[in-house]
């Protein structure tokens, strides 16, 4: 099942904020919730604990389920690169995932509402499937009958936007589009994830 508790808690659990509402929270209580949040030792875990730890951290970053992280995994494992920079590419061309990193949507949460309440085309297409794969070559954008609505207004003006624009992408914000040009590299894909110990918990 996926998360849909408080997800400044959920960032404390993880260790790192997920995201950038939880950024100053987390910055006030870096340890994780509970009564003996303080007190607990994450670099005293064991080593199945860890390596469990930063597969919860990719899933909660992009809100999917553990059925979804399989599939995803299975995926990984029949294309020829590395399996772990794989996983995090496949996961990075999600649209929920692109509409986020393209300035679109203020959190992937925010991403996955806009998709699946249908504000979103791939060409020209509507597609309501958070999930859905962007091929490069594709256009992603919001639908004209949606773009005067306040979240795509803000959106227009770079209120989400990174500073950085990704380089696997072409965006216009003005224009509430933006282009999949090449498939994510995972130098280029800023999760602060250990993606070779989710490798090793699927391998164990």
């Amino acid at each position: 099942m996926r998360y849909t508790g408080p997800k400044v808690r959920l960032s404390r659990r993880a260790g790192l904020p997920l995201t950038g509402k939880a950024v100053r929270y987390f910055e006030k209580r870096p340890y994780p919730p509970g009564e003996h949040g303080r007190k607990t030792n994450r670099r005293a875990a064991g080593d199945y604990s860890l390596r469990r730890m930063e597969k919860q951290k990719l899933r909660w970053y992009y809100d999917v389920s553990e059925k979804q992280m399989r599939r995803y995994w299975n995926l990984a494992l029949r294309r020829p690169g590395r399996s772990g920079a794989e996983l995090v590419s496949l996961l990075e061309t999600r649209l929920a995932s692109l509409m986020l990193r393209s300035g679109l949507a203020p959190s992937i949460y925010a991403a996955r509402q806009y998709v699946t309440h249908g504000h979103v085309t791939v060409d020209g297409r509507k597609v309501n499937i958070p999930s859905y794969l962007v091929r490069p070559g594709q256009t992603v954008a919001v639908r004209p009958r949606s773009r005067s609505m306040q979240p795509f207004v803000a959106a227009a003006e770079g209120t989400y936007a990174d500073q950085v624009t990704a380089p696997y992408l072409e965006v216009a914000l003005e224009d509430l589009r933006f282009t999949l040009l090449a498939r994510p590299e995972r130098a280029q894909i800023p999760v602060l994830v250990d993606e070779q110990l989710v490798v090793e918990h699927y391998s164990r």
